[in-house]
């Protein structure tokens, strides 16, 4: 049985209080200072991105598992990856790995447009109906694999991956405007090094940011049997 996400109150004085204490205790007091990213966060409800059968943990310092062998970030990894890409609300935005939303959602304030891609349909439906009923416009949902990326929607200002390769997939490279930044864990089945490409002129800088643990990465460029 899958674990659904379904639309709760978002505006309970419940829920405020412990996004409130989320930005300030996990993400201010840990060095996140972008405005617009604080101001994301203390505002997209994660609680409705969340199974209720774990929707109590929804503003702990944790990731938390979604159905399908997936999970939903930490908050302060999600800030961090957020931070490193330094939007400016004009990008249109790749993101790989959809999940339920969340991180689709705080991209959509934060970039012009989103294009997401997940391969489990149930989650897939899942973000739809979650975006939808919370009026984000702007964030298009793909079933793909991610890992091939979205050839068709390129060039992309950002692309973030919320998954663990063993590489970079190089279609994901090919996918970025001039100047675009390629976020992405690199490392093993179970620890990762995020890592950011940058293209800059006729070359791609890669600069590895410290540790991290994602699920691995789906499709033909992730990891064989994942």
């Amino acid at each position: 049985m899958s674990a659904s996400c379904t639309i709760v109150d978002v505006d309970t004085s419940h829920w405020d209080r412990l996004r409130e204490q989320m930005v300030e205790d996990q993400l201010r007091k840990r060095g996140i200072l972008n405005l617009s990213i604080l101001d994301a966060m203390g505002s997209v409800p994660r609680h409705v991105f969340v199974p209720e059968t774990v929707r109590d943990l929804s503003y702990e310092d944790r990731a938390l598992a979604i159905g399908h062998g997936q999970t939903i970030s930490q908050p302060y990894m999600t800030a961090i990856m957020l931070q490193v890409l330094a939007l400016s609300g004009t990008e249109k935005v790749m993101e790989i790995g959809t999940g339920t939303g969340y991180q689709a959602a705080l991209l959509a304030r934060l970039a012009k447009q989103v294009e997401t891609v997940e391969l489990v349909p149930e989650l897939a439906s899942q973000a739809r109906e979650t975006l939808a009923a919370l009026g984000i416009s702007n964030v298009n949902v793909h079933i793909a694999d991610g890992s091939r990326g979205l050839p068709g929607e390129a060039p992309f200002d950002a692309i973030a991956v919320a998954a663990g390769a063993p590489d970079v997939p190089p279609m994901l490279l090919e996918q970025l405007a001039p100047n675009g930044k390629l976020l992405i864990p690199i490392g093993d089945r179970k620890q990762q090094i995020l890592t950011l490409f940058q293209k800059m002129d006729s070359q791609v800088v890669r600069k590895p940011l410290g540790g991290c643990a994602f699920v691995p990465l789906l499709g033909v460029h992730g990891w064989p049997g994942a």
